[in-house]
């Protein structure tokens, strides 16, 4: 319900001007005398916060304000709620996609800077990696083995978002069970190789993404191949 009344609350600008609002009209600090008093202001707070993170820059404090004090004094509103909603779900989405471009973009540069590196491979398929110690041994994993590594995953600013050496205990997986970047890459290590893979989106989560990492990001893997089990 909070969410819906957020979006509402967003929608409904009032007639009467922003500019006309006065410091008055909205008192920097209240008493709270009863449970209904701290109720209330706590349910600002999360429709403030929430519009704030959802609008995030594009957000307007004055018209927000404006918007809710003219629903609760039950004077006519720029839009009805059916409208609202519209209007707020037209204005998320472009905002998403206007985002997620400019996310892409910032992946694509940086994978195009990190290719003219002198100790980065790029391969057919756009992955890229770099060899940070060479093992002893001789074998490679072919897609159908199981192998377990060591890996620490981090997005291209630098954040964690998976790591096994965190944990501190090995994985162990099949090889052709994850992503296509993995599939490939670890074909290129023997045991005791340590390699840094730049995986591209399509060779990784895709424009979806996964619930804790964005569509269109480049995964950043440190991985070091311990044994190979075919």
């Amino acid at each position: 319900m909070i969410a819906a009344l957020t979006f509402v609350s967003l929608g409904l600008f009032a007639q009467k001007s922003p500019s006309k609002l006065k410091k008055a009209d909205f008192k920097p600090t209240v008493e709270l005398k009863t449970a209904a008093d701290s109720a209330s202001y706590a349910y600002g707070m999360v429709l403030a916060a929430t519009a704030k993170k959802q609008m995030a820059a594009d957000f307007k404090a004055d018209i927000f304000q404006a918007a809710i004090k003219a629903v609760l004094n039950g004077d006519s509103t720029r839009f009805t709620v059916e409208q609202s909603n519209s209007v707020f779900n037209e204005y998320s989405k472009t905002s998403q996609q206007r985002a997620a471009a400019a996310y892409k973009m910032e992946n694509q540069k940086f994978l195009e800077e990190n290719k003219k590196r002198k100790e980065v491979t790029t391969t057919a398929s756009g992955l890229q990696y770099e060899v940070l110690k060479k093992g002893t041994g001789t074998a490679s994993p072919k897609a159908t083995d199981k192998v377990e590594v060591h890996y620490h995953g981090t997005f291209i600013d630098g954040r964690v978002f998976d790591s096994s050496v965190d944990r501190g205990k090995t994985a162990s997986f099949p090889l052709n069970g994850v992503i296509k970047g993995w599939t490939e890459g670890l074909q290129y290590m023997h045991e005791g190789d340590k390699f840094k893979f730049f995986i591209p989106y399509n060779l990784a989560y895709g424009e979806q993404g996964r619930p804790n990492i964005k569509g269109f990001s480049t995964l950043l893997f440190e991985v070091e191949l311990f044994k190979i089990n075919p």
